[in-house]
């Protein structure tokens, strides 16, 4: 395990067999007193507390021993800690016994071996349940980690297998606007747009290789690919961005605008002769992240959902669960909203 989580589990041992201790020495003290019984109180329950300081020790290396060795082929090494933990504790309750003569009966005649086999008798069924339990709790963590983990590398593998489709499908359209201005004869223009693809690309490989990014990385990522289709469609697509500073560092999926602005223009401003204006924002609410695309474009009907929109479901899905959602639909104000909306999680 690693050191934070050794005194993660020491500081539980210490917690968790200090209040075992000081109640089952309440009990010891408390049942004897009310049969009738006298004894050195103090000693009694100093013993009683004491004899369960071993496990405060013992614990964090049996739930260790548990978590490094599964169950089917380590019987062998239970084995031989268990009898190594049973030992050290009857050589820590021997001489506890002896120095604090719980009972006050004097030590006159005490017997170490004699001692020990009563203890061995008294204390074997009992450390073996202590110890059985220790390894349960073991196993069930460890279970639990294994499968968060497995659960983490799915939807790391998942989420890239969707941006692998999403980055081809982003540059064949964009070489598809390069082609359409060499074909205008627009050459100086599309010579810019190779340019401005070729520093997104640079971006995109270059970039973290992480499946989140700043809101401010992601936005100008967003304005580099909006000036390369600004050069395709000229004075027809504008274009402004609304986001707060203090938003700038918030956490949001790397890459999840693009595809989004990308179906804005397409499908929205793009089909329309006068063109139109696109609107990016962002706002919180309610402890999310609200990313809105809106534009000017004709209203939408039954939606068809093409790769990029369909990727951005999926990536959401994925990532967030039912907590990262997207939303596409028409406006009282005769325009088209996308809206993104995640948890808000700052840097």
């Amino acid at each position: 395990m690693p050191a934070r989580e050794w005194m993660r589990w020491g500081l539980w041992s210490v917690v968790a067999w200090t209040a075992f201790g000081f109640m089952n020495g309440t009990q010891v003290v408390v049942g004897m007193r009310a049969v009738g019984m006298h004894h050195p109180w103090g000693r009694l329950f100093a013993f009683s507390a004491l004899s369960w300081a071993l496990w405060i020790i013992a614990s964090p290396l049996v739930v260790a021993l548990g978590r490094r060795h599964p169950p089917a082929r380590s019987w062998p090494i239970y084995l031989a800690a268990y009898t190594a933990i049973g030992a050290a504790h009857i050589l820590w309750l021997v001489p506890l016994y002896r120095a604090l003569d719980p009972l006050g009966v004097g030590m006159e005649h005490f017997n170490y071996f004699e001692s020990a086999v009563s203890f061995f008798y008294s204390r074997f069924h009992v450390d073996l349940f202590v110890y059985i339990c220790l390894l349960v709790l073991a196993h069930l963590l460890e279970s639990r980690r294994t499968l968060a983990e497995r659960d983490e590398q799915l939807s790391r593998a998942r989420l890239e297998a969707l941006r692998s489709q999403l980055q081809p499908h982003f540059l064949f359209n964009t070489l598809n606007g390069i082609a359409g201005l060499v074909r205008s004869n627009k050459n100086d223009t599309a010579v810019q747009m190779i340019a401005g693809l070729s520093d997104i690309l640079r971006r995109v490989i270059d970039g973290p290789a992480g499946t989140e990014t700043t809101l401010a990385e992601e936005l100008e990522f967003v304005e580099k690919y909006l000036e390369i289709q600004k050069m395709r469609f000229v004075a027809r697509l504008r274009f402004e961005v609304d986001v707060p500073l203090d938003l700038s560092g918030a956490r949001v999926p790397s890459m999840i605008l693009q595809p989004i602005v990308e179906n804005a223009i397409e499908h929205g401003v793009g089909l329309t002769p006068e063109g139109g204006t696109l609107r990016i924002s962002a706002c919180r609410m309610n402890g999310h992240l609200n990313l809105s695309v809106e534009n000017d474009g004709p209203a939408i009907g039954l939606i068809r959902e093409g790769v990029g929109i369909g990727n951005t479901r999926e990536r959401l899905r994925s990532m967030y669960g039912s907590a990262g959602t997207f939303d596409i639909h028409n406006t009282a104000s005769h325009t088209v909203e996308a809206v993104v909306m995640v948890p808000y999680r700052a840097t």
